[in-house]
């Protein structure tokens, strides 16, 4: 059993804080701030890119872990998110580092021994989950919460798995503490930014993809389940409005509760990390459950979220235009 390491928690928690402030007199001296507009769900000016907590722990705290060509991937997904942060990148140069950061973890995972085609699905799929989790990130919360429901599941799970570094998602819940102190409030001292929503979806992806790998287990990528519908639904209803879904957008079921019916931010959070939560207490519990098993309970669920926004947004509010 993978045992929690006291001398980690000891010198990384304030050293998260530390950083964290570090980092906000840097974003004010050099105005990495975010600024509210017409699809924002915040109204003052609010410092970003404070989710750089995430990779600058597990850039720190080398030492606990050796995951080295990750590491790697994550640096240089981390830098061009940061860059983009600052100064809008276009799409294929973010792409072009996303794919090397992407093959950089397959190395780590040793997922060039597969047949080529499985790669390329793993390899959409890593993208779309990178994607889908920055688009989530849109409120106060959201994303610091939910992926402290991802990390400390997986780390229960390691406990008695041990298919990665305990030490490793330990320095991840632990930036995960340090933001959601500065984050998880009504009025939000620093959004994550790509930096933060990026980074912090390859390192649960890494960790999930470790954990698919060790059991041949794929249900385990419905511990990002939530996110993914929303996302996916989202997409579909976008689609089928013939929107364009490059553009920005506030149609996520998330930012509607947000926006339209005032739910405060933290609220809305709330939700989306309780029910992950009580999903991943069923995988937890049917771990032994075939994957079109849980491909049936998934595709369940998904009907009843569907019904579930159609009841609260209404049939004419989902299929006419929302796009800004």
């Amino acid at each position: 059993m993978a045992a929690i390491n006291l001398e980690i928690i000891l010198i990384f928690l304030p050293l998260c804080f530390v950083l964290e402030l570090l980092y906000f007199k840097l974003a004010k001296q050099f105005h990495i701030i975010d600024r509210p507009n017409e699809r924002s769900s915040h109204t003052k000016v609010t410092i970003r890119g404070g989710g750089v907590i995430f990779s600058l722990t597990l850039l720190f705290g080398v030492y606990y872990y050796n995951f080295p060509y990750f590491l790697a991937g994550l640096i240089l997904i981390s830098a061009i998110s940061f860059l983009d942060d600052i100064v809008e990148l276009k799409s294929g140069i973010r792409l072009t580092v996303q794919l090397i950061a992407a093959l950089l973890m397959f190395y780590q995972l040793g997922l060039f021994a597969i047949e080529w085609y499985w790669l390329l699905v793993a390899m959409v799929f890593l993208l779309a989950t990178l994607n889908a989790y920055n688009f989530m990130d849109g409120i106060n919360g959201i994303t610091g919460g939910y992926s402290t429901v991802a990390i400390g599941t997986l780390m229960y799970l390691n406990s008695s798995m041990n298919f990665t570094s305990q030490n490793f998602l330990l320095l991840t819940l632990l930036s995960l503490f340090a933001f959601n102190f500065f984050n998880f409030r009504k009025k939000a001292r620093c959004f994550a930014g790509d930096v933060g929503s990026i980074a912090i979806a390859f390192i649960i992806a890494f960790v999930i993809g470790q954990l698919i790998v060790s059991t041949g287990n794929f249900s385990y990528i419905f511990l990002l389940l939530f996110y993914g519908m929303d996302a996916a639904i989202t997409v579909i209803f976008r689609v089928i409005r013939k929107e364009n879904i490059t553009k920005a957008h506030r149609s996520h079921f998330y930012q509607y509760l947000a926006n339209q019916l005032k739910w405060p931010h933290l609220k809305v959070a709330s939700l989306y990390m309780f029910l992950q939560l009580c999903f991943n207490i069923m995988a937890i519990l049917f771990l032994n459950w075939e994957f079109v098993a849980s491909l049936a309970l998934v595709l369940a669920i998904t009907i009843v979220f569907v019904v579930c926004r159609f009841k609260v947004e209404g049939k004419d509010y989902l299929m006419k235009s929302t796009s800004i």
